[in-house]
């Protein structure tokens, strides 16, 4: 009975894993034509308290939406309409920044 268990629990710990940040995971291409959705972080930027709720609030609509190439245009197209000029620059330049790192691993 011990085993059976054992091996119930293995299986189930491996399903698992197969799904794991298959959904509501932006940062994971759907297919190979696809472009990863910009996931810097939004502490660095020095936003004011206005600007932090109005990008949380666009970026979790941006999430909701899923990622395509149209959603993540619109997400920086609104992140442009927020943002001071020197922190969309910032903003872009790390969302560059972590599209490198993450298609070099």
């Amino acid at each position: 009975m011990t085993k059976m268990i054992a091996l119930v629990a293995a299986g189930m710990f491996a399903a698992g894993t197969m799904f794991a940040g298959t959904h509501g995971d932006c940062t994971k291409q759907a297919s190979n034509n696809e472009k990863m959705a910009c996931q810097v972080s939004l502490a660095n930027l020095n936003l004011t308290p206005e600007q932090k709720t109005k990008m949380e609030a666009v970026k979790a609509e941006h999430e909701k939406e899923g990622c395509s190439e149209a959603s993540e245009a619109k997400y920086m197209e609104q992140a442009k309409g927020i943002l001071t000029k020197k922190q969309y620059a910032k903003f872009q330049s790390e969302c560059k920044k972590a599209d490198q790192d993450k298609s070099e691993t």
